[in-house]
């Protein structure tokens, strides 16, 4: 099994799109390449799946424990010549004092070769001490290479090699010049998603052919190899669910919401859900004959005119609510079932699903983990009594709510709606800010699975033409 980290020593060092062009790099040259993202991020991980052709997934030592880690690194590597890690803020950075959640501790349960870009703006002999110390930090881990970013030219990088050659073992497998078009496009929120990019696969060859000129694949490659041999089981395929159990669940997937995790997707299929995808902004209506709904989050304050003028689905999504269908919203996804959106000097009708109305704000309202406690409110019963970890990452707050609103959470760490409560609980909708992941300990595809069969199976005693569910 192939494989290394490639992380930094800080954030924002380049490490994003030195993972995306290896990934894209390699793949072009016939090599299958299988992305992770450590931590909880939706946007690189778009872009990582998009440019390697495979589906990248989210390993969070946060939220994951440790089994399931090497459960899912091994399961999705099945079939991959090359797995690739992209980690996240620095190598060692991370919330626990002892390191137990960095992107150190994900390459030592997975016994990872680190590559480490290096931003080597306004280094010279500098960069020794560096590179000295985080070998030392941490003598387990095994820093295999650097690849140096954002250079300022020949002379840079020789002096650069020179000291790196004379006061350290790290081999240079790469020396990257300072390139605009390197750049993702960046917003508000930070990095455009792929989904929305309109120019996304030739930004990816363009940064394939640059990352291919500068840096060593071959020697790369053969670092990867050089991983120890690891020994990890695949998770246990599900079994498969009957016709009669199946449901039919709407998936909003668009350019407005698009934050979806693909083993979360994968666990709704293997709970027993077929997932419908409908474009908020185009389609007219919800797919026909189905059992829930599900909308997740994205950046629906760039697309709120579209979104408004599509009254006819607005209409449908509020009534299908209102009749009970079995709902489930995050993030972005609370946000469009408000009665309004508001962002800078604009303001937009929405679902009005959810009786407040959602604003913008120039910084974030609630940004981390979070941990949160069902209340008694809880509709999922596989949920309910529980405490989960999940993440947040909004600048958005909830305004306007009834005093006598159900909320399904209590938060004891993060900010939520309100900073005591998330989880918008009405009729058989529960929307919230929190972004929950179905791993060990919450596992929120299989409840809501059962929940939307629940619910069908009482709406068939109701009304006997409709269909019945074993």
């Amino acid at each position: 099994m192939n494989r290394l980290l490639i992380s930094a020593a800080y954030k924002s060092s380049g490490k994003t799109t030195v993972s995306l062009g290896l990934c894209a790099a390699f793949s072009s040259r016939g090599v299958v390449v299988q992305p992770y993202k450590k931590g909880p991020d939706y946007i690189d991980p778009m872009w990582l799946g998009r440019a390697s052709a495979r589906a990248c997934h989210n390993l969070d030592p946060y939220l994951m424990p440790p089994e399931q880690i090497g459960a899912m690194f091994a399961r999705q590597a099945l079939g991959a010549d090359l797995c690739i890690v992209e980690g996240n803020k620095g190598l060692y950075d991370g919330l626990a004092l002892d390191g137990s959640n960095s992107n150190a501790a994900l390459a030592q349960l997975l016994d990872l070769p680190v590559l480490l870009v290096i931003d080597a703006r306004g280094m010279t002999r500098g960069i020794a001490p560096l590179i000295l110390g985080y070998q030392a930090f941490d003598r387990r881990i095994r820093i295999g290479g650097v690849i140096l970013n954002r250079l300022g030219g020949s002379r840079h990088e020789a002096k650069l090699r020179a000291v790196i050659e004379h006061y350290t073992d790290v081999p240079v497998l790469g020396a990257i010049a300072e390139d605009v078009e390197l750049a993702l496009s960046e917003r508000h929120l930070g990095l455009m998603p792929s989904n929305e990019h309109a120019d996304a696969a030739r930004q990816i060859a363009r940064i394939s052919e640059r990352i291919a000129l500068q840096v060593d694949l071959d020697r790369v490659r053969a670092l990867a190899a050089s991983a120890p041999a690891l020994n990890l089981s695949p998770l246990p395929t599900a079994p498969v669910a009957s016709t009669a159990q199946r449901v039919r669940i709407a998936l909003a997937q668009d350019r407005a919401f698009g934050f979806y995790y693909p083993d979360d997707l994968q666990a709704l299929r293997d709970a027993g859900a077929d997932l419908l995808p409908f474009d908020t902004l185009s389609d007219p209506a919800l797919p026909e004959a189905i059992d829930g709904l599900y909308i997740g989050g994205g950046f629906p304050e760039l697309f709120m005119d579209g979104l408004q003028a599509n009254v006819a689905l607005r209409a449908q999504i509020a009534a299908s609510i209102a009749a009970g269908l079995p709902t489930y919203a995050e993030c972005g996804g609370l946000m469009y079932l408000a009665r309004s959106l508001q962002w800078r000097d604009q303001r937009c009708e929405m679902v009005g699903a959810v009786a407040g109305d959602a604003t913008l704000h120039d910084k974030p309202v609630g940004r981390g983990y979070v941990h949160l406690s069902a209340t008694g409110h809880m509709p999922w019963a596989g949920l309910q009594g529980k405490g989960v970890r999940a993440h947040e990452f909004h600048y958005s707050s909830l305004d306007g709510l009834p005093t006598d609103t159900r909320y399904a959470w209590c938060v004891t760490r993060g900010h939520g709606i309100d900073g005591r409560h998330d989880g918008v609980v009405q009729h058989n909708l529960l929307a919230s800010y929190a972004h929950l992941r179905s791993v060990a300990g919450t596992d929120w595809a299989r409840h809501f699975v059962d929940f939307v069969r629940a619910k069908r199976v009482q709406r068939a005693r109701v009304d006997p033409q409709q269909r019945l569910a074993a």
